[in-house]
């Protein structure tokens, strides 16, 4: 018999509204819901059939029923919940970006590996089909080898200091919000971790990141331009350029198609999943790699955090 699988999670903000609102999985159900307010966890559960509110995520944590913790919190808050479901013996999947630096990632993939759990990031990239029937046109050969990515993302936010996406105690900025999905659209496809070569940032007023420039590059000679910005719209087009063609991915977090363009003028349209499924690929992702079915992407995560790291040691520099 198949085990079930019991999710926990810990959040109630608007991707964990769309977590819980369209969660869909054979071998998982969702069992349980922590928060800060005791009533908004009973009302969140009540209007989506969720068995259990937990008074607090350590009541939740300490519950043996819970096999797996999705985490979907404020980034500053991402580390704290992670060491904590990890220590409680529960595997974690949690949103992005993962953690606010590669040290503490090191520290959560070390206790993940002492206590033998698997920790992943809810990274949409690594997970949609789409992607992988990509991978699987370009190991054919037939794009020949990878030269160049462009990855832009523009969000206008409201320029409010005290909304999260500005504010630095909460983890604000577009590299953590909008700067995951590029870098981890560019590292999905170079073959080799890259290595941030130049960043530019210009700050908002309250010091966060409001928009920047990066160019990647690694030691195959691919190279990538990340840009960012929280103050204009951008198509989140992104462009992947081989010798004997290129790709288009439009919409390219939650993608479900994308665009092969020959040398010779010819295109092709690869069409695979369903970009209002993300979030359930993730969860089948996760189940299969706790079953060893899969290898799962924190690797790639690994050296997307690097990368993060690298682009704001380049700002502390300006």
């Amino acid at each position: 018999m198949m085990k079930k699988y019991r999710w926990g999670m810990i959040g109630l903000g608007d991707i964990a509204t769309q977590f819980a609102a369209g969660f869909s999985n054979e071998a998982s159900e969702l069992y349980g819901v922590s928060a800060r307010s005791l009533a908004k966890v009973q009302a969140f559960t009540e209007k989506y059939a969720i068995p259990h509110a937990y008074e607090s995520t350590d009541a939740m944590l300490e519950d043996p029923q819970i096999d797996i913790v999705y985490i979907a919190v404020p980034n500053d808050l991402h580390h704290e919940f992670i060491m904590k479901a990890l220590m409680a013996g529960k595997h974690v999947l949690c949103e992005k970006a993962i953690t606010t630096s590669a040290d503490e990632l090191a520290e959560e993939l070390a206790l993940a590996k002492e206590k033998n759990l698997v920790l992943e990031e809810a990274m949409t990239i690594f997970n949609m089909p789409v992607y992988a029937r990509l991978k699987e046109e370009i190991d054919a050969g037939r794009l020949g080898k990878l030269k160049m990515i462009q990855a832009p993302f523009g969000s206008y936010k409201d320029p409010d200091p005290s909304n999260r996406f500005f504010n630095p105690d909460l983890g604000g900025g577009a590299l953590l919000d909008i700067g995951t999905y590029a870098v981890s659209f560019a590292r999905f496809f170079m073959t080799d971790t890259p290595e941030v070569t130049f960043s530019s940032m210009k700050p908002f007023s309250t010091g966060v990141d409001e928009q920047s420039v990066t160019i990647l590059q690694n030691p195959a000679d691919e190279m990538a331009s990340v840009t960012l910005t929280f103050q204009a719209k951008m198509p989140k087009t992104g462009i992947v350029a081989f010798e004997e063609g290129y790709i288009t991915v439009d919409e390219y977090p939650r993608a479900d198609k994308a665009v092969i363009h020959f040398r010779d003028g010819t295109n092709e349209v690869i069409e695979a999943g369903d970009s209002s499924q993300a979030l359930n690929y993730e969860i089948a992702n996760m189940i299969k790699a706790i079953d060893g079915e899969i290898k799962g992407s924190i690797h790639l995560t690994t050296d997307v955090i690097d990368v993060l790291d690298q682009m704001q040691a380049f700002w502390e520099q300006q």
